[in-house]
């Protein structure tokens, strides 16, 4: 059965859990650990852990941070933020960690996420590309790099198909148009790289209702749907989530 997977994403900002509005405005709604440790008993699938800050501030994941995480849970963990060699990516698989994201380092580096894809396999190595709208490229999406504050000037369908062509083994678009404003995930985008790719696409950036998971995943075209603001205030649990798309023939896991 090949099912559709509901994943919580863990936005660290200096150790704590927080959420924003198209990646400012931050609120602090927690200890990271505590939260993993929650969603992990709730049924979530996967975790994803992203240092926010970590590029912009030049300097490496916090590894105790992730540490904590990874100590209380049972399921995969993927960490981003701040990852900009194999010997970072070492450390942190070392922790037990499943995955890691790169998004800065590999528009910088692309060869890093051949490189990891060869030392690690396809599997461990997810590439984020945050998006923008910019109707000057092909598809009408830009890539963005350094937390969401700079234009890569890259076309965010054609950047997709480069690193399934390195070695990448899933690819996580987070629109920045819609996210934390829980009004939707960016379908057109999310549809253009799923649908230009063979690689698992994970829908990101904006749920904020039930019927929003299941537009990423039937309209949208994603293999899984991240959650952050809908989870992490309560507005729905991890049991909730999955039985809507299970009312709705959607495979998920129970």
């Amino acid at each position: 059965m090949d099912y559709r997977r509901i994943i919580p994403c863990l936005d660290v900002k200096h150790g704590r859990l927080v959420k924003g509005v198209n990646f400012v405005d931050l609120k602090d709604v927690g200890d990271p650990a505590e939260n993993a440790a929650a969603y992990s008993e709730a049924g979530a699938d996967e975790l994803v852990f992203l240092d926010i800050t970590a590029t912009i501030e030049n300097r490496k994941t916090l590894l105790d941070a992730v540490r904590r995480t990874v100590d209380c849970i049972s399921v995969p963990l993927t960490v981003g933020g701040g990852i900009s060699s194999c010997q970072g990516i070492e450390e942190l698989l070392a922790l037990g960690v499943s995955k890691v994201s790169m998004n800065t380092a590999a528009v910088r580096h692309p060869d890093l996420v051949r490189q990891a894809a060869d030392e690690f396999g396809s599997e461990s190595i997810t590439v984020a590309i945050d998006t923008a709208k910019n109707p000057a490229l092909p598809s009408g999406f830009e890539v963005m790099v350094r937390g969401g504050t700079k234009g890569a000037g890259l076309d965010a369908v054609q950047w997709a198909r480069k690193v399934e062509s390195l070695g990448a083994g899933a690819i996580l678009p987070t629109s920045m148009d819609t996210d934390g404003r829980q009004t939707g995930y960016d379908i057109a985008m999310t549809r253009a790289i799923a649908d230009a790719v063979s690689l698992p696409v994970i829908a990101s950036g904006g749920a904020g209702a039930l019927e929003h998971l299941y537009e990423a995943i039937v309209d949208g075209h994603a293999d899984a749907v991240l959650v952050a603001s809908i989870a992490h205030f309560g507005t729905y649990s991890i049991a909730q989530m999955k039985a809507y798309l299970a009312q709705r023939d959607i495979p998920v896991r129970r």
